[in-house]
C-alpha cells in the first residue's frame, strides 16, 4: 500500500466528533481504528519500517492512545517499550515535564531508569496537534541522555503546527494520515 492509499484507508476509520472537548475543537478519535484489525496491522507495518531505518532501541508511547499503538509496536520489533505517563501514575523516581495542551496545561513523566544513556528511542502516539505531548516527551527521554530516533503518529493536524515545531526541533516525524480542520 503506498502512502497515499494508506493515508485514505486510515482516514476513513477515523471518527470526527465535533466539538469535543470544547466548542470550535474537532476531535479525531482514532480508537474507531483499533477495531478494525486490518488498520491496526497496517499502522504498525508503516511505523516498523520507519524504525528499521532508524536504529531504533525502545518504543516510547505516550498515555493513553500511544500504549496502545507503542505496545503493538515494540511487540513487533522485538524492543522494550516504555510508558509515558500523566504525572503521579509511576510508582518510582521519576523525571517530569509540564506542556501546554491546544485546551490546557498538562504534565508528562518517565522513571530515570527508562532507557540507557544513548538508546535511541521512537515516541509514539496517535495524533499530532500542537506537538505539545510529543516534545515534552522527547525532552523527558533527553534529560536522562536517550537519543531521539523519530517521533511518530497516525494523524497530524498540520494547522495547529505541532508537526512543523517538532521538525524545527530536528526531530524525523513520521504521520500516516492528516486532516485539515475543514475535513
Amino acid at each position: 500500500m503506498n502512502d497515499s492509499d494508506l493515508a485514505a484507508f486510515l482516514k476513513a476509520r477515523v471518527r470526527t466528533v465535533r466539538d469535543w472537548p470544547q466548542a470550535g475543537v474537532n476531535f479525531r478519535d482514532v480508537t474507531t481504528s483499533f477495531s478494525d484489525p486490518e488498520a491496526i496491522r497496517v499502522m504498525i507495518e508503516a511505523f516498523s519500517l520507519k524504525c528499521k531505518t532508524r536504529g531504533v532501541d525502545a518504543i516510547a508511547g505516550v498515555d493513553a492512545r500511544g500504549f496502545i499503538l507503542g505496545g503493538a509496536l515494540a511487540y513487533q520489533m522485538h524492543k522494550p517499550f516504555v510508558p509515558v505517563r500523566k504525572k503521579g501514575k509511576l510508582p518510582h523516581d521519576t523525571v517530569s515535564q509540564e506542556y501546554d495542551l491546544e485546551y490546557g496545561k498538562a504534565t508528562v513523566e518517565i522513571h530515570t531508569d527508562a532507557c540507557r544513556p544513548g538508546d535511541r528511542i521512537m515516541v509514539v502516539d496517535d495524533l499530532i496537534a500542537t506537538g505539545g505531548t510529543l516534545l515534552a516527551a522527547t525532552k523527558l527521554f533527553e534529560s536522562i541522555d536517550g537519543v531521539i530516533a523519530g517521533v511518530a503518529a497516525v494523524i497530524d493536524l498540520p494547522e495547529l503546527g505541532g508537526s512543523k515545531l517538532l521538525r524545527e526541533a530536528n526531530y524525523d516525524v513520521q504521520a500516516l494520515c492528516s486532516f485539515t480542520e475543514e475535513e
